[in-house]
């Protein structure tokens, strides 16, 4: 065989060698990944911000042992509106003022719930009604440390 021909026939069988060790050996260390395209989103982790919300004036009792705001707080009652924003301010949940109750010094205390608070923010603003925010670390956030009252 001349010796030409003989380096061509090498190249040629060494390159499929050497292609197909490639293949072998990246097609495991790509096994059973997916394209950003084909896998599955994940769904972010979440927690439910828990805590009270006190209203020390205009409370006006219900007659059932519970309570809402009268005299310029009207807006403060079961059903109220409750949004968390991130701290850039984006609002990222939802919520309502629950359950009231008439405390003995005439405090209206309602219990406060907000679900899918998405996790990873860092800091958090808890607003009840239009009565402005309080800030919350993430950590206080999540051990139900949120109390708030106006009045």
């Amino acid at each position: 065989m001349h010796p030409l021909l003989a380096a061509l026939v090498g190249a040629v069988v060494g390159a499929g060698a050497v292609g197909s060790a490639w293949a072998v050996v990246g097609g495991s260390h790509g096994a059973g990944k997916t394209s950003p395209s084909s896998a599955t989103p994940q769904t972010p982790r979440t927690f439910a911000l828990n805590g009270t919300f006190e209203l020390a004036d205009g409370v006006i009792d219900d007659g059932t042992g519970g309570c809402q705001g009268g005299d310029g707080y009207d807006d403060i009652f079961e059903g109220a509106a409750v949004t968390v924003y991130d701290g850039a301010g984006t609002v990222i949940a939802t919520g309502e003022l629950g359950e009231s109750t008439l405390e003995s010094e005439g405090t209206c205390r309602f219990d406060v719930s907000v679900g899918n608070v998405p996790t990873g923010r860092g800091f958090y603003k808890v607003e009840v009604s239009h009565r402005g925010t309080v800030q919350l670390s993430e950590t206080e956030a999540e051990s139900g440390a949120f109390g708030a009252s106006l009045g």
